[in-house]
């Protein structure tokens, strides 16, 4: 059993567009219309706009691989690469996506981890995130790294709004 990771380029931009959709759409395509899903993949993950994230250079994005096999990714977004109006002291850790099939193998807790090295890294004095209301498994996996809910902020399923819990985890 291994576990690597892998800084993504623009070279892997559709690995990331495939992989980003494929977990999006395990995770939340059964409590989502097909109609809301499909724009909301579409505009997330179209291979242009996969391009600009990867192009901005506050964001970073990590590939994890198990036993070879690409795995799921994380994002992680500073300064005004963030998708709130946080300090500058603030490291956002936009996505952990992790393919069901590799689920329970501790490859949040991994890619979690290189989220805090690089917040640590940077000097940064929290580390936050915006998490669907209704994802009681991440809710519960950011709990146990030692977030607390600070707020809350609406996010747009296709027509539909949602709450996404902001939680928070200050670095000591």
């Amino acid at each position: 059993m291994s576990i690597n990771m892998t800084r993504c380029t623009l070279e892997d931009s559709r690995q990331l567009q495939y992989v980003g959709y494929k977990t999006f759409k395990e995770t939340f395509e059964d409590q989502n219309s097909p109609e809301n899903m499909k724009v909301y993949l579409e505009q997330a993950f179209n291979i242009k706009q996969i391009e600009r994230e990867l192009s901005n250079t506050s964001s970073h994005f990590f590939f994890v691989s198990f036993n070879d096999e690409v795995a799921g990714y994380l994002k992680v977004n500073t300064g005004d690469a963030q998708t709130e109006e946080m300090d500058d002291d603030a490291l956002e850790i936009e996505r952990i996506y992790i393919i069901n099939k590799f689920q329970k193998l501790g490859l949040g807790k991994y890619l979690f981890n290189k989220a805090m090295d690089i917040a640590m890294a940077q000097n940064k004095k929290k580390i936050w995130l915006g998490v669907w209301e209704k994802n009681e498994n991440a809710i519960s996996f950011y709990k146990r790294m030692g977030f607390t809910q600070t707020g809350a902020h609406s996010f747009y399923m296709g027509d539909e709004e949602q709450t996404d819990l902001i939680m928070v985890k200050q670095i000591e």
